[in-house]
């Protein structure tokens, strides 16, 4: 079940860790974000599953907005770094690649599906069982960041990435927020599941 609701986090993963390469305390910047981002989806379900709700069903959707905008930060970030090479950018290379925030918003922005699957699985599992679950869960976000990292590190994906992650990151958050905002029928975009 958590295999089938991240498996794109692993490639959103990859791209955090290719540009956060060679960055102080990159790593646990995007691991702290990752972790963030899913305890958040994980208080949502386990609300939902007792009955309560921190946002309208009507408002997830606009979840997507978060991905969109970053993004679209990612993406002009980007182009002025393209425009000013050659420039003095030290200052941003000892902090530089997502902080943890930015992680933690597209992970809970990208958890609709995670949300959808384990609120009725949590609703039958009962209190013990929702544990079990929330456990497994948190130990297989940190094997998703060992695997998003692994993957960065490859010689082959990592020239890749390396070459192609500035526009590559961008367009994959700009696509999880318009498929986001399609999908669940932002602004009259799509049909409402």
């Amino acid at each position: 079940m958590f295999a089938v609701t991240n498996i794109d986090d692993i490639l959103v993963l990859a791209l955090f860790f290719a540009q956060g390469a060679g960055q102080h305390n990159a790593t646990r910047r995007i691991v702290l974000g990752q972790y963030l981002g899913f305890m958040g989806i994980l208080a949502v379900a386990v609300a939902a599953a007792f009955g309560a709700t921190f946002l309208p069903e009507a408002a997830i959707p606009y979840l997507g907005l978060l991905p969109l905008v970053l993004g679209l930060k990612a993406a002009w970030q980007a182009w002025e770094s393209h425009r000013d090479a050659g420039e003095d950018d030290e200052a941003e290379a000892d902090e530089g690649g997502p902080g943890p925030l930015e992680v933690a918003a597209v992970t809970f922005a990208n958890g609709g599906d995670n949300i959808g699957v384990y609120v009725p699985v949590f609703a039958t599992a009962g209190v013990g069982g929702m544990s079990v679950y929330a456990v497994v869960f948190l130990v297989l976000v940190a094997v998703w960041c060992f695997a998003g990292k692994f993957f960065a590190t490859r010689p082959v994906i990592a020239r890749l990435l390396a070459r192609w992650g500035h526009i590559l990151l961008p367009l994959v958050l700009i696509g999880i927020g318009l498929l986001i905002l399609i999908e669940g029928g932002a602004f009259g975009l799509g049909s409402a599941a």
